[in-house]
């Protein structure tokens, strides 16, 4: 478990009144199977606002497995999304030179890059591109007109489309850099 969700699971006892292990027993004697019908279940019959709900319900479904963090990055570039790991790999490479506080957070379709919150993520998107979210914040004024910089939205106010190793370079650096020094 990551340090940001281990945060999460260390604060349900004070913020919702129970602990991850005693949401979890309701989740089980629920009988729902969906998620965002648990994500109801919590909210409706015992009070837990979304945010809350949504991470307990995650943490419920994934507390069975056993897959590792270096089998959520393996199973995103398997297959047709083999020829990207190289990028990926390399990506990551850039940012941990950063600094040593670099967290590196697989999920099951995303790599997460945080420092004292995320400032960028690698999702592989298709066989042909990787999408890196930058948190630039949207009073960042560089999108590009040529399309490689975009506005984007949710956590990740920009992003940028990553088709080879070659496009790893100086401009796409300073990016995250200054996303990292945003943190």
């Amino acid at each position: 478990m990551d340090d940001a969700t281990r945060k999460v699971v260390d604060s349900l006892p004070h913020r919702t009144g129970r602990s991850f292990e005693e949401w979890s027993g309701i989740l089980e004697m629920s009988g729902l199977q969906k998620h965002m019908q648990l994500v109801t279940h919590l909210k409706e019959q015992h009070g837990v606002t979304h945010g809350f709900a949504n991470a307990i319900v995650l943490l419920h479904r994934e507390r069975d497995t056993e897959t590792s963090a270096d089998d959520w990055v393996d199973a995103q570039y398997a297959g047709a999304k083999s020829a990207l790991r190289p990028i990926h790999d390399r990506l990551v490479e850039v940012v941990r030179a950063f600094g040593d506080d670099v967290e590196v957070a697989p999920k099951r379709t995303s790599v997460s890059l945080r420092r004292s919150k995320q400032f960028a993520l690698i999702e592989p998107a298709s066989a042909q591109r990787i999408v890196l979210g930058i948190a630039l914040g949207k009073d960042w004024g560089d999108a590009r007109d040529d399309g490689r910089l975009t506005v984007w939205g949710g956590m990740c106010s920009h992003r940028v489309d990553v088709r080879g190793l070659d496009e790893i370079d100086d401009e796409l650096v300073s990016w995250v850099r200054a996303a990292y020094d945003r943190c």
